[in-house]
Order: structure tokens, then C-alpha cells, then sequence
């Protein structure tokens, strides 16, 4: 066993130091190529090694991932620089010496270059190796070279910044020191390759020129050697020296060629660990852009006088390819979500193993709730110009600046088991809205008064109910000429959340709420707030009265006004509809102001005073909640409301209701639903600054 293993380790020594001696065998081979002469047998074999290499270059640049794998390339493109330079000497001599002789007197390979690849034509073998020497030098090695140049440059301007960040990780504890060590090297390494390929790239040029000159040197020196030591004849110097000259040209410039594509792939391959086969194929095979080209391919191919079957050949393959790269991508989607939907199901199944049931797991209702069906999607999308989420954020702006408190968030979330165009709108988990509008389409709501119809898809205004017709965007102009209030599907929706939201403000208005409304209050007047929860009342009972009032469309803005009310009326009573109506009668200027403005005069709709004294007689028979009102009575003063209200409104007027402070809390609570914007007011709300207008009398 240890014998073995001692032959084993020996062998990997030998072969360590085999492996090393190449690059210094290659070097001396250069060498004595340029000294000694050599038979053309050796000739085609170096020639062929040297087209091999090559290939072996060209082909490692393509596969390896990242440009710094193959650190050692700059090196390479020296050594097989200087062998093609060798190899063009001992061609040379092996040319000038036996070129007489015939066009195989140089070997082989030049002279399978010199008839079979420019068909023995030393004119044509002329001009192909001038646009060989045109394209290695003009375009190739003169793109690379300044490519290389700028890069080198670039990356030596960046190290500081660089080294800079790597220490900024280590301090921060992103990294540690063998990391940072490592980031360091491959820093250096960059700098030094880059820097590296910047001189790579002249020997490269330096190579395109040098077989130029090699070219015309040996046409003129086979044409003297063969005229005036061999006799031969101008027109055989010419076909003989030119042929073998020229195959030893194209021999020596398709390697240097190959290794000028090498140097600027690498210097044009971006830093990552991917190589060149998945770049190009990943970043062309875009199928809307191949879809196209296979179009404008397929139209050339059918204009009459043009190639037909080549360009509609070229049309199905690239056709085809964007086809199969669609089915590679989506069968790699579906193959990544399948992987990616087992690792949940495991994760979920390893949680459920370890997790034990806990609050987190009950679902709790959204305050404010907005489920949309799946069509209505692009209004709450930005990437598709959907508004509805800025106009929310602007109804609840809005509507807190209104009630005197903050509006709970939305909840929006998309309903498969909605209609597509349809929405729901939810508060304390309870569907309170609904309707179906269309997201591409236009809403022209009559407003009572129009001069014309138009052509569309007639429905009703979910927030109030009116005539409206849903038409086209360019109907706009249209609509609005004959006299109808056009909106988007956004605006309307919005809308219909501002009504829900006024309609039950008292809903959004909890605990929290209040007790935020307390806190900002206290940062301004301290003392009022002192001891006023709980010593004073309860915060469940300030709730109440808060609730109450918004129930009857008393904003909650003026708190300190509020507060000092209950801080005052708290010790008497603790009933909240007590509490309720002092408050309203101390903040009657702001109610009074909110319905009329700043006007003297105050319109109002008044009970004649045997109807008074008749629902004063219910309420003691049934108590305070208006539920002993005789139903054909209760009937009779709904219809008589409805037409003072409507009268009112049609005037211009905000419908009110004028009556006595008993009965005042039960008609609020009668008309909440029924006549919502009718406003019911006591005798006691009316400030001293203001004079009453009556309208109309219910029961007379």
C-alpha cells in the first residue's frame, strides 16, 4: 500500500513538471524555427499545430464563464504570436530556397492553401488574402485594441472605489477577512488582466501588419531569386513565388485571424459567470423581435422577382426558433413554479409541524373593504395608468378633513367570484355597496336636465342613484355638449366610496380613533384633557357621544368645544343622548354654519303644534325611541317630509327640520334612512345671531 501510493505520488510529480516544460518548449521551438531550417514535412505539421491552437483559443474564450478564467490569455496570445512569426521565417526560407522546385516544395499545407482554398488563382488569392489583412487589422484588431484600451483604463480608475467598499463591508460586518482577502485579489487580478489585454491587443495588430510586409517581401524576393538564380520565366516566378507566398499567407493569417475574434470576445464579454453561447441566445432570442424579422422576411420573400425559397426559408427558421424559445421559457416558468410551489408546501408543512396555532391565524375583518372582479384590475394598477388608487387616497383626505378624524386605510383586493366588472364595497366585514361599471369606458350621468341622447349602455349612478349611460372616450366632447356630467370608471367608483363613507361615518369612529383625537388634543390644551378619562366619563361613553354625532352629521372638528361641554355636563349625567344634545346646543354656531353658511336667515321645515303634541303623547306612551308612532301616522309624516325636503332642495336650501329638543333625537333617528339629507335641528340650536325662516308647516 504505501508502495502504491509513493508511485502515485511520483506520477503526479512527473507530470506536474511535463505540464510546465510546454510553454518553454514552445519558445525554443520558436527559436530554432527562425535559425534552423526545416523540412516541409515539419512545416505542415507546425502549421497544423498552429491552426489547431487557435481554434483551441477561439473556442475556451466562447465556453469560459467569465473573462478572468482565462487570466492566462494574454500570455497565450504572445506565445502564438511569436510561433506564427517563427513559422512565417522557416516558411520563408523553405520558399525562397525550394520554391522552384513546384508549389508543394514548402509542403503541403501552403500548397493546399495556394491551389485548393484560392483554386490556383494567384490573382484571387491576392485579393482574399488583402480582405483577410483588411478585416483582421482594419476591423477586428483595431475595435479590440480600443476596446481593450478604454476597459484597461476604466478598470484601473475604479480600483480605489473599489478597495474603498471592500473595507466598508469588512467594517460593517458584511464580510469577513477571507472574504475581503479574496474581493481584494480578484480586484488586483482585474486590474492586472485588463491591463494585460491592453498589450495583448498590439501584438495582435503588430501581427496583421508584419504579414503584409511578409507578403510583398517574399513576392519580390521569390521573383529575383527565381529570375535570376533558378532562370525561370517572369510568368513562372510569378505563378510559382505568388501561389506559394499567398498559401503561406492565408496559412499564417487565418490563426491570427481566429485569435483576433479571441482577444475581442474577450475584451467585449461582460463580468459574469455565464458564457457567451447563453448571453447571445437569452438576449436575442427575444420572440416579439423574431416574430417581426420572420415577417419582414416573409414579405421580401413573396415580392415577385425576389429569391423565394431562400427568403421564406430564413422566414420559417426564424419563425420557428422564436416559437420553441416561447415553449423553452414557459416550460421553464412552469418548471420553476412547480419547484417553487413544493418548497412551499414543504415549508408550509415543516411550519405546521413546528408552529402551534396561535392569534396570528384569525382572520379579522377589514375596517374599510374594497373587493374588485378581475377586469377592474388595470384601475388599481399603475403600470397600466390606473387612477383609483390616488383618487381614495384623495376621498379620505378629503373626508377626514370633513369628520375631524383620520379614515381607515382601504383594503382593495381583487374577487374572482365578483362579476368582472363589478366591485363591492364592505364595512366591519358587511356588504354595504355594490355595482358593475366598465374600467374602459366613460360614465355620462344626467344631471336632470339634458338635450339629447346618446348611444351607449344605459344604467344608474351607483352613488346617487341618477340616469346615466356608459359611452366611449371620444363621446366625451358629445356629452358634455348636450348637458351631461361625464366621469371615469375611477371617479365613479370613488364617488360611490365617499357616499358610503358619509353615510356611516359613525362606523369609522372607535376607540382608537377617539382616544388619537384625546392625545392631539392634550398636546394643546393639557389641562382641559387632565383627568377627563376616566374620572369625568368613560371613553366608552365619549365614544358613544361622538358616534351620535356623527350619526347626525355633526362633524367631530371643534374637540375642544367638545370636551369642555362633557367636562362640564359629565358629573350630571352619564347618558350619552344627554350628553349628545348638550353638546350640539354648545356647538350650535358650527352646526348652523354648516348648513347655511354664513347667512342670517335660517329656512327650515317646522311641525304644526298639534302634531307636536301628538308625537309627544307617542313617545311618553312608547318611550324615546319613536318606535310608538302610529304607523299611518309615521307614513303621513314621512310623505310630508319628503315634499318640504325635495321643495327645500329644489330651492337651493339645505332641507332642515325645526322642532323641539324632546322630539328632536327621535325624528333624527326617523328620517336617518328614509330622508337622509334632511337635517333635524332643535329651538335650542338656533343661535341667537340668526333669524328662522319658515317654509313650510307639516300638519297644517
Amino acid at each position: 500500500m504505501q508502495l502504491t501510493a509513493y508511485f502515485n505520488q511520483f506520477d503526479k510529480k512527473k507530470l506536474t513538471h511535463i505540464s510546465g516544460l510546454g510553454t518553454p518548449l514552445l519558445v525554443m521551438a520558436a527559436l530554432g524555427m527562425v535559425i534552423l531550417p526545416m523540412p516541409a514535412w515539419l512545416l505542415d505539421l507546425l502549421f497544423s499545430f498552429n491552426i489547431a491552437l487557435s481554434l483551441v483559443v477561439l473556442l475556451i474564450t466562447v465556453y469560459t464563464l467569465k473573462p478572468l478564467e482565462f487570466g492566462s490569455f494574454p500570455s497565450v496570445i504572445l506565445i502564438a504570436t511569436i510561433l506564427r512569426l517563427a513559422l512565417n521565417v522557416a516558411s520563408t526560407r523553405v520558399v525562397l530556397l525550394e520554391g522552384h522546385e513546384g508549389t508543394d516544395a514548402a509542403g503541403k499545407v501552403i500548397e493546399a492553401f495556394g491551389s485548393v482554398v484560392i483554386g490556383g488563382n494567384y490573382a484571387v488569392g491576392l485579393v482574399v488574402f488583402l480582405i483577410l489583412i483588411i478585416i483582421n487589422f482594419v476591423v477586428v484588431t483595431k475595435g479590440a485594441g480600443r476596446i481593450a484600451e478604454v476597459t484597461a483604463r476604466f478598470t484601473l480608475d475604479a480600483m480605489p472605489g473599489k478597495q474603498m467598499a471592500i473595507d466598508a463591508d469588512l467594517n460593517a460586518g458584511f464580510i469577513n477577512q477571507e472574504q475581503a482577502k479574496e474581493r481584494r485579489t480578484e480586484v488586483t487580478s482585474e486590474a492586472d488582466f485588463y491591463g494585460s489585454m491592453d498589450g495583448a491587443s498590439k501584438f495582435v495588430k503588430g501581427d496583421a501588419i508584419a504579414g503584409i510586409l511578409i507578403l510583398f517581401i517574399n513576392i519580390v524576393g521569390g521573383l529575383i531569386i527565381g529570375m535570376v538564380q533558378h532562370d525561370l520565366s517572369f510568368n513562372s516566378a510569378v505563378e510559382i513565388y505568388t501561389l506559394l507566398t499567398i498559401g503561406d499567407g492565408l496559412v499564417a493569417q487565418i490563426p491570427g485571424l481566429l485569435l483576433s475574434v479571441a482577444t475581442a470576445i474577450v475584451v467585449t464579454r461582460q463580468n459574469t459567470a455565464q458564457d457567451m453561447g447563453e448571453q447571445v441566445s437569452s438576449q436575442l432570442g427575444q420572440a416579439k423581435s423574431l416574430y417581426i424579422a420572420a415577417g419582414v422576411m416573409f414579405v421580401m420573400g413573396v415580392i415577385p422577382g425576389m429569391p423565394h425559397f431562400v427568403f421564406l426559408l430564413f422566414s420559417a427558421l426564424i419563425a420557428g426558433s422564436a416559437y420553441l424559445g416561447n415553449q423553452r421559457k414557459a416550460d421553464k416558468v412552469v418548471e420553476l413554479e412547480k419547484i417553487a410551489q413544493e418548497e412551499q408546501v414543504q415549508i408550509q408543512q415543516q411550519e405546521a409541524e413546528v408552529k402551534d396555532l396561535d392569534w396570528d391565524d384569525v382572520n379579522h375583518v377589514d375596517v374599510i373593504g374594497l373587493e374588485i372582479g378581475y377586469r377592474l384590475i388595470p384601475l388599481v394598477d399603475k403600470a397600466q395608468g390606473g387612477e383609483l388608487l390616488s383618487r381614495i387616497k384623495g376621498v379620505r383626505k378629503k373626508l377626514s378633513q370633513e369628520f375631524g378624524f383620520l379614515v381607515p386605510a382601504v383594503h382593495i383586493r381583487d374577487n374572482l367570484d365578483l362579476d368582472p366588472n363589478s366591485y363591492q364595497i364592505s364595512l366591519m366585514g358587511v356588504t354595504i355597496g355594490s355595482a358593475e361599471i366598465r374600467h374602459d369606458q366613460e360614465l355620462a350621468i344626467n344631471p336632470g336636465q339634458v338635450f339629447g341622447t346618446l348611444d351607449g349602455v344605459a344604467t344608474k349612478d351607483p352613488a346617487f342613484g341618477l340616469d346615466a349611460i356608459w359611452i366611449n372616450h371620444n363621446q366625451r366632447e358629445q356629452a358634455q355638449t348636450l348637458g351631461y356630467t361625464v366621469v371615469d370608471s375611477a371617479t365613479v367608483l370613488a364617488t360611490h366610496l365617499s357616499q358610503i363613507l358619509t353615510n356611516n361615518a359613525a362606523q369609522l369612529l372607535g376607540h382608537e380613533e377617539v382616544q388619537n383625537l384625546l392625545d392631539m388634543l392634550a398636546k394643546t390644551y393639557p389641562k382641559l384633557v387632565e383627568g377627563f378619562i376616566p374620572d369625568t366619563l368613560t371613553l366608552g361613553t365619549v365614544v358613544k357621544v361622538l358616534q351620535n354625532l356623527m350619526n347626525e352629521g355633526v362633524a367631530v372638528r371643534d374637540m375642544r368645544s367638545i370636551v369642555q361641554t362633557l367636562v362640564e355636563y359629565g358629573p350630571k349625567s352619564q347618558d350619552a343622548e344627554v350628553l349628545t344634545a348638550a353638546v350640539r346646543i354648545s356647538i350650535r354656531k358650527f352646526i348652523i354654519q354648516d348648513l347655511v353658511g354664513a347667512a342670517v336667515e335660517v329656512p327650515v321645515i317646522t311641525l304644526a303644534p298639534e302634531l307636536e303634541q301628538m308625537l309627544h303623547q307617542s313617545m311618553q306612551m312608547a318611550g324615546d325611541d319613536g318606535a310608538g308612532i302610529e304607523p299611518g301616522l309615521a307614513e303621513r309624516l314621512q310623505k310630508s317630509l319628503t315634499d318640504g325636503s325635495q321643495q327645500q332642495e329644489m330651492s337651493g336650501d339645505t332641507p332642515i327640520l325645526l322642532t323641539s329638543g324632546i322630539l328632536r333625537t327621535v325624528l333624527a333617528k326617523f328620517v336617518k334612512y328614509t330622508i337622509p339629507s334632511l337635517r333635524v335641528i332643535s329651538y335650542q340650536e338656533i343661535p341667537d345671531d340668526k333669524q328662522i325662516k319658515i317654509v313650510s308647516a307639516i300638519g297644517q
